[in-house]
């Protein structure tokens, strides 16, 4: 578990994480023959919470030793740990039960995509600067009110120049733009959000012709986290 390097302290002066782990511990010692776990990975940073994953996975999946029961907030923990899934109200009322996927084809409300576009080269990015009139040198700075009525000018997608505004995507650019002065930005870094942005609502709007609604989750620069309802779809055809 990791708690060589703790050997020597009182159990509780440990952090909340090395607990967790040290419960854990005391749980496996003897192989039972059923391991019960709460919430094991309560409190713990990502990389521990992963080693603890890796952890019961051993015992219950790959060793065959004992079976594990862990109750979780984490549809993500679950997910990983479990071949058998139950949801759980009020402490002790089971509402469904079965795999993973079973539960999620049954009770979810839709399927989440994650996306990411690929990377410009630099030669890609001179050229739509190029084409839009911003010029080829990316180092250059440029008023971002400026740049944006020059985009708009060039044709550009109006509905991703609306998004450069502090409640939208294009937020990261008016927060460079203040830091400047004359509200400038390094053409580098429109170009770049402009072409991302572009691949983006590319899949967006290819989504929306086959869904009645697409509902976007989560966006960091070339990343997409989107939503799409079930609609008698399987996961296969949706794949495909």
């Amino acid at each position: 578990m990791n708690l060589a390097d703790h050997r020597k302290k009182p159990a509780g002066t440990l952090s909340g994480g090395n607990k967790r782990k040290l419960m854990v511990a005391m749980a496996i010692i003897g192989n039972p023959p059923i391991i019960l776990l709460d919430e094991p990975s309560a409190g713990m940073d990502p990389a521990a919470r992963r080693f603890m994953w890796l952890v019961v996975e051993k015992i219950s999946q790959r060793d065959k030793r004992s079976a594990v029961i862990i109750t979780s907030h984490s549809m993500e923990e679950a997910e990983a740990l479990s071949t058998k899934l139950g949801i759980m109200v009020r402490g002790g009322i089971f509402r469904c039960f079965g795999t993973s996927q079973h539960v999620k084809s049954k009770y979810g409300v839709g399927y989440e995509l994650e996306v990411k576009v690929k990377k410009a080269q630099y030669e890609e990015l001179q050229q739509l600067s190029d084409d839009l009139g911003l010029g080829r040198d990316l180092q250059n700075k440029i008023s971002l009110i400026g740049a944006i009525n020059t985009c708009h000018s060039a044709g550009f997608d109006r509905v991703i120049l609306d998004m450069i505004r502090e409640d939208g995507i294009g937020s990261d650019l008016i927060l460079e733009s203040r830091l400047e002065n004359n509200n400038e930005i390094k053409i580098l870094n429109l170009v770049t959000f402009l072409y991302a942005q572009r691949l983006g609502f590319r899949v967006i709007r290819y989504l929306s012709e086959i869904f009645s609604k697409v509902e976007m989750l989560e966006q960091c620069g070339d990343f997409y986290k989107l939503r799409v309802p079930k609609e008698n779809k399987t996961i296969g055809w949706l794949f495909g």
